[in-house]
């Protein structure tokens, strides 16, 4: 399995931004799919984006559509999630997910998940 380490969340207030990164380690980088999902307090986790192994393909869920980006730097073993025009809504914990099967555009069959980073916004 890939070990990824989730940085870069913090307090911001609404409408501002943050860059999320994902550093992995332990495999192939390349070998895997990455996502990231988020939950909120007395909310199930939900997806929020996931990007392919070679980062031409990109998937979002709706509620994030034109507000975030999925990017990756396969040299750096990294996946980025930039987050602009940021909502109260869309405080929650943030987790970086791979996948080595299936397609980056299902939501289901990720399996190495990170520790998850804290991303606050104030009304």
């Amino acid at each position: 399995q890939v070990q990824l380490v989730e940085s870069g969340g913090g307090l911001v207030q609404a409408g501002g931004s943050l860059r999320l990164s994902c550093a992995a380690s332990g495999r192939t980088f390349r070998d895997y799919a990455m996502g990231w999902f988020r939950q909120a307090p007395g909310k199930e986790r939900e997806f929020v984006a996931s990007i392919s192994w070679s980062g031409v393909g990109t998937y979002y869920a709706d509620s994030v559509k034109g507000r975030f980006t999925i990017s990756r730097d396969n040299a750096k073993n990294t996946v980025y999630l930039r987050m602009n025009s940021l909502k109260p809504e869309d405080t929650a914990v943030y987790y970086c997910a791979a996948k080595s099967t299936g397609s980056y555009a299902s939501t289901d069959g990720f399996g190495s998940w990170g520790q998850g980073t804290q991303v606050t916004v104030s009304s």
